[in-house]
């Protein structure tokens, strides 16, 4: 039996996470003052497409590959000046993921409300084409 549902915990997250909407997330892409993470798999990228200039880290690399400790470490991989702003395709792992942020010590990290789906239905971001399929 579970002791927290995958629910549970999202929503224990959303209690401690700085979470954006939609035009402050695209206020501060406009102003060049954020990176923006995509945390899908690849497969989801290439079935839904993706937001134009975002950086994809799977979400199962995020926290080796951004710890400077870790033997996976992408240096360089983002700009630590910058506010980071993680989405998933809905917002449940993209909560989670700054969750774990903000408990390695991350300051500078937010969650985009509602995700991949929610910013792509809005018209007001910039998406990737989709490769036609032959």
């Amino acid at each position: 039996m579970l002791k927290k549902s995958s629910k549970t915990l999202v929503d224990e997250a959303l209690k401690e996470i700085n979470t954006l909407g939609l035009k402050e997330v695209k206020a501060l892409i406009d102003q060049k003052a954020c990176t923006l993470v995509d945390l899908r798999d690849i497969r989801e990228i290439h079935k839904e497409g993706g937001i134009v200039d975002a950086l994809h880290i799977p979400r199962g690399f995020l926290e080796f590959w951004i710890d400077p400790e870790s033997p996976y470490y992408q240096k360089g991989r983002y700009d630590e000046n910058k506010k980071v702003l993680l989405f998933c395709a809905m917002g449940q792992r993209s909560a989670l993921a700054t969750k774990t942020l903000q408990d390695m010590g991350f300051d500078n990290v937010a969650h985009i409300e509602g995700g991949y789906r929610a910013m792509a239905a809005s018209g007001i971001f910039y998406l990737t084409e989709l490769k036609k399929k032959k």
